[in-house]
């Protein structure tokens, strides 16, 4: 497939450089300026989410177009959440591939903000550090994905099936009674000072805001 890109790209005008596994893809990725970066999320030595992640956390903005088989809402937040600018799904066309290449490049190295912030409440997703009030908060990765979640859409209602899709996933048999176990344990942690930022929006699902 890499050959089969490079070529259509090469004739539309594109330079083209490939790297057939993750850590040489790393380390072209950061020792040279690119317009745009085309990553698979299956690569040996270092996988896809790694690389993007890695680049973003030294503050590398070069627009990245991801590429993947897998297509859950849990598979796409995380590629999204990894620094990528978009996310494409095999199989596609080449025209499609071309012209979601022509809108991340557009785009530029737009800088991202390094950390999400709710009142006193602070969530770096490089370093997954969480603080409410310059305090450590400690956290499980399940716990961290769905503050995660919250903070990044800080303000707007979360429903409970969006949150089971995107915290576990299509094909996790989980009870609505364990999305609310884990906002009861993640207000345990977050909201033990004021102001309340985890609210439930009865019927609906979750939000986090300042009251």
């Amino acid at each position: 497939m890499a050959d089969l890109l490079k070529r259509g790209l090469a004739e539309e005008g594109h330079q083209v450089f490939i790297a057939n596994d993750g850590v040489d893809g790393y380390e072209m990725a950061r020792s040279a300026d690119f317009d745009v970066i085309v990553l698979d999320v299956m690569l040996p030595g270092m996988d896809g989410l790694a690389i993007a992640q890695k680049l973003r956390e030294a503050r590398n903005q070069t627009p990245v177009l991801m590429l993947t088989a897998r297509d859950t809402a849990a598979n796409i937040v995380a590629g999204l959440d990894a620094g990528a600018d978009d996310y494409l799904t095999k199989p596609f066309s080449f025209e499609v591939f071309l012209a979601r290449l022509r809108a991340v490049s557009r785009r530029g190295a737009i800088p991202r903000p390094v950390c999400l912030e709710v009142a006193d409440l602070k969530l770096d997703p490089s370093t997954r550090r969480v603080t409410r009030a310059g305090k450590a908060v400690s956290l499980t990765p399940r716990e961290f994905s769905l503050l995660e979640l919250l903070m990044r859409n800080h303000g707007r209602v979360i429903a409970r099936d969006t949150i089971l899709e995107s915290v576990w996933g299509f094909d996790t048999d989980v009870a609505e009674n364990t999305i609310e176990a884990f906002v009861r344990l993640l207000r345990l942690k977050v909201d033990a000072s004021e102001p309340k930022l985890i609210h439930t929006v009865r019927g609906i699902g979750y939000v986090i805001r300042e009251s």
